[in-house]
């Protein structure tokens, strides 16, 4: 009478048996899924930020092929183009991610600069027009306060620029920017101010300082700025303001800028150079 019993207990010792070993796979399926999610999330963020665009564009395409409808493999992709300088395909690539069911408004403000880039300013504008004024991040504000620029909305802009300056922490780019405005309006004084501001919290940014030399120019003030430069650059700075004493009419400074800025060069300027050789036979016929 034991061996059925017994039986039993054996048939069902095994079928548990089967059922934890089941119950383990699962979950070391379960573990390896999760892996595989966490391993792609950081080769995304990597191909976002240090991989190289062309590499990641193929990476982002691949990944769309093999897992189409996913939003975020869109975005690697749109976000990738932009990188890889490829804008007009960026843009067909925003467009299809902001088509997607789970599009939000960066997503909008991304097809927004997307238009930018493409020089389409209509449809940007059309674009920025569809996000609430709710959403107030640094990039929106900074492509409205562009799109305000290209429309010669002065007032629009300048509240525009005020407002993304305050909403980031490194404002440098937006500050470039904003002076740009000024210097293209004519207000030589106010873009002077934004250039240098631009300066004191990016000491680098070599477009600020080009920039600031035209501003200091453009009101006949021929000394470089005191910002810290290197010795190329204090010689392309120098060659900038000598064309810009030039175009002033002020050919006897500007003569002296660029033999300063070729004398400055650690190697040979020839760009200078070649200003001076064209403006001393403009002058000799």
């Amino acid at each position: 009478m034991r061996h059925p019993i017994m039986f039993t207990m054996v048939v069902s010792a095994i079928v548990g048996l089967s059922a934890c070993e089941k119950s383990g796979e699962a979950q070391v399926e379960r573990a390896l899924q999760d892996l595989n999610v966490v391993d792609e999330t950081n080769l995304n963020d990597v191909m976002l930020t240090i991989g190289d665009p062309d590499e990641a564009v193929n990476y982002f395409a691949g990944a769309n092929e093999n897992d189409p409808g996913r939003i975020d493999l869109q975005r690697g992709l749109a976000k990738s183009l932009i990188r890889a300088g490829r804008s007009a395909e960026a843009l067909n690539a925003w467009k299809m991610v902001t088509t997607h069911a789970e599009a939000n408004n960066d997503d909008r403000v991304e097809l927004a600069d997307a238009f930018i880039r493409n020089n389409l300013w209509d449809d940007a504008a059309d674009t920025l027009n569809t996000i609430p004024p709710t959403h107030e991040t640094f990039k929106r504000y900074r492509l409205e306060a562009m799109v305000a620029d290209s429309k010669k909305q002065w007032d629009k802009a300048d509240s525009f620029y005020q407002t993304a300056v305050g909403l980031t922490t490194t404002p440098a780019g937006v500050l470039n920017n904003w002076g740009y405005s000024k210097l293209t309006r004519g207000s030589y004084k106010e873009a002077e101010r934004l250039f240098s501001d631009a300066l004191r919290h990016d000491t680098g940014m070599f477009t600020a300082k080009n920039n600031l030399v035209l501003a200091r120019g453009a009101q006949r003030n021929y000394d470089l700025p005191v910002i810290p430069m290197s010795q190329i650059e204090r010689a392309q700075l120098l060659h900038t303001l000598a064309l810009t004493a030039i175009k002033q009419n002020d050919i006897t400074t500007g003569k002296g800028l660029l033999r300063e800025a070729i004398d400055t060069h650690p190697q040979h300027f020839e760009e200078a150079a070649r200003s001076l050789r064209a403006l001393e036979d403009n002058v000799t016929n």
